[in-house]
């Protein structure tokens, strides 16, 4: 069995334990507020691609679906040598973006930054509930129906808070369901014009320290430990860089939005790099609106160009951050025995270790969510100004040493953005004030040299 094949492999125990433990677990739910009562859901959809050499059944022939997962992990198909798990992403273009729009990399070289999302969108006021939402979000936007016998609910993780202004003012909630595709054939799809799909492998997400070891889990086989010498250590942490001024300028007020960002630079959030060349790839076919009658009729004649390959771009590189980088964390961090600490440690980036951030490894989908700045100085002050959240963090993984009696009860994850980013925002109101008193006594100085 080759190195690959072997990864796969490893990672079928940990998805199911994963998907046990949600459809067990009840997610924290957060009540929208009477001020803002908008909510929103997401799909997280899991496959198990067999391998092309094994036998399937036509996908037209009636076959029994499974609605056990204890059963769907002892099917053939799903343990067959080469099996593959993989996870849904979409790519949204856009439309404000050049055909050869991007931005430029460390090493100077032009390098077209595609951001990966989950399908999705806002609930509306006719919405049963967030499943409800989630499911015909998604069928509105790529044309899959999970509602089909073939797509098990599994369940839905914890709810998040998606805020502007540096953490002041709530947008939404945002609930992520998990879906699990119970049938070695996926139905066709049709995505919306200017939205690419991708199928990722789950060996690009989850941490080598888990796919590299034994069956017995007591360390790395021999090739293991050469295939790991090999190639880049998974997941590739990189970086996406975000003007601060958007955070905390209107967009029509472009002096200010300048001002802000000479004096407090820019945003860094971390972010996971996904190799195009081993994902499997849906575009959308056709560039004019389609309504979702025309879709349907598409979907169910089974059009066989729905799969056909993406020719992709030169220089291009996919990129999973903020929330999708957040949840997809989340259901990562199922998959981690909670007694590993170094397991859950590996999915937060490596720079974070000695980072005055110091984010808890209890939970590492904080990390999409906390930046840094390009300034020392910034990142000082926040440091200075965090020991509430400091105490937060201590807090929480105190409660969670405890046996987690109040973790379920206290939303830490809310509580910790909002001590962290009540530091932000006092750490650039000392930064501004400090940068304007120097501005002004260099204007005075200047002017004392020229007319004294």
């Amino acid at each position: 069995m080759s190195n690959v094949v072997q990864e796969h492999a490893t990672i079928l125990p940990l998805l199911s334990r994963a998907l046990h433990q949600i459809r067990s677990t009840p997610p924290r739910v957060i009540a929208s507020p009477a001020t803002q009562p908008r909510r929103a859901a997401v799909a997280l959809i899991i496959r198990i691609a067999p391998p092309p050499t094994y036998p399937l059944q036509p996908s037209t022939s009636t076959q029994p679906v499974t609605t056990d997962l204890t059963e769907f992990f002892k099917l053939d198909w799903v343990n067959s040598p080469g099996a593959r798990p993989e996870i849904l992403f979409l790519q949204r273009e856009n439309p404000q973006e050049s055909s050869n729009g991007g931005r430029m990399n460390e090493t100077g070289q032009g390098i077209r930054e595609a951001h990966v999302a989950f399908p999705g969108g806002r609930t509306e006021s006719d919405d049963e509930n967030g499943m409800y939402t989630a499911m015909r979000q998604t069928w509105e936007e790529i044309g899959l129906d999970l509602a089909e016998p073939a797509y098990l609910p599994i369940g839905q993780l914890d709810d998040r808070e998606i805020t502007t202004s540096l953490g002041k003012r709530l947008l939404m909630i945002l609930s992520p369901f998990i879906f699990l595709q119970v049938t070695p054939h996926t139905t066709p799809v049709d995505p919306a014009a200017g939205t690419t799909l991708h199928w990722v492998p789950l060996t690009e997400l989850v941490p080598d320290i888990l796919t590299t070891r034994t069956s017995n889990g007591k360390g790395k086989t021999k090739a293991g430990k050469q295939h790991s010498e090999l190639r880049e250590p998974r997941p590739r942490w990189s970086s996406v860089t975000v003007d601060a001024s958007s955070r905390l300028a209107s967009r029509h007020s472009p002096i200010l939005r300048l001002l802000i960002k000479v004096l407090v630079g820019n945003m860094t959030f971390p972010a996971i790099l996904i190799d195009p060349a081993v994902t499997t790839t849906i575009p959308s076919l056709l560039a004019d609106e389609k309504s979702i009658d025309a879709k349907r009729a598409r979907i169910e004649n089974g059009h066989p160009s729905s799969h056909l390959p993406k020719k992709r771009r030169g220089n291009e590189e996919l990129k999973l951050w903020g929330l999708s980088l957040g949840m997809t964390l989340d259901l990562l961090a199922q998959m981690t025995p909670a007694a590993n600490s170094n397991a859950t440690g590996a999915l937060v980036p490596p720079e974070t270790a000695s980072d005055t951030i110091a984010i808890p490894v209890l939970a590492p989908s904080l990390t999409s969510v906390l930046p840094r700045f390009s300034y020392p100085d910034v990142n000082f002050w926040i440091w200075v100004f965090g020991k509430r959240y400091r105490e937060v963090v201590r807090g929480w993984e105190a409660s969670v040493r405890a046996g987690g009696v109040n973790d379920r009860r206290i939303n830490w994850t809310g509580s910790a953005l909002s001590t962290f980013y009540a530091a932000v925002r006092k750490a650039l109101v000392v930064v501004i004030v400090v940068r304007a008193i120097w501005i002004l006594l260099g204007i005075v100085f200047g002017a004392w040299l020229l007319f004294w």
